[in-house]
């Protein structure tokens, strides 16, 4: 029988079975558990929008979205956003998904944290990134059906999810701060590496090598 939660189906395919099995091996109940809310908070986004994603990417761009903050780095070091990005690419090619499906999952993961564009484009891409700010930042938080919030977070709870998030959010950056600039994610480092400070645009541009 195919898992229901609040009213909404996860998927049953050989694919999700296995992300599944290799993110709660591999990450954190803390990230298990979000990354199973992102999914289902997306759903509800979905359904409240009008669109229709694909279950089984959805699935996979949410169980994926924060491996970067956890996995090894890649070869070459990067924002977590695109590592967690490349690992999923490489475990949906080696399983057989077409090019486009990889790509779609790549790019809702790559941009989850990025303000005002994901929302715009394809429906997986748009509600990976509204169900990680409903998890993370309680966006929509008026617009959701509440009973199904409850189901939600009685099957995945959040526990301290604020402070260990933070922690966890910090933790898989702290070593590679640079990597934040121009994103959300600087936020986060200079809050709890006070010698950190991000180069900011305006430094960027009064810094160049024109004259002018």
């Amino acid at each position: 029988m195919p898992e229901v939660i609040a009213g909404l189906t996860v998927p049953r395919t050989a694919a999700v079975a296995e992300a599944t099995r290799l993110i709660q091996d591999t990450t954190s109940p803390l990230v298990y558990h979000h990354s199973r809310r992102v999914f289902l908070f997306g759903l509800l986004h979905a359904g409240r929008l009008g669109l229709e994603p694909d279950p089984e990417l959805l699935y996979l761009a949410a169980m994926f979205h924060d491996t970067g903050l956890l996995t090894p780095f890649s070869d070459v070091e990067q924002r977590f956003e695109l590592d967690g990005a490349d690992h999923a690419r490489k475990f949906l090619a080696g399983r057989g998904f077409p090019p486009a499906a990889t790509d779609t999952v790549w790019a809702a993961i790559a941009l989850h944290t990025t303000p005002g564009i994901p929302g715009r484009m394809a429906p997986e891409i748009a509600v990976t990134h509204f169900g990680v700010l409903t998890d993370v930042a309680g966006f929509g938080w008026g617009e959701l059906d509440h009973d199904q919030l409850d189901a939600i977070v009685a099957a995945h709870p959040r526990g301290d999810f604020k402070n260990e998030f933070l922690k966890t959010y910090f933790d898989g950056q702290k070593d590679r701060p640079e990597t934040t600039n121009g994103t959300v994610n600087a936020d986060v480092v200079e809050h709890f590496d006070a010698g950190f400070h991000h180069t900011t645009t305006v430094e960027r541009v009064l810094g160049s090598p024109w004259p002018s």
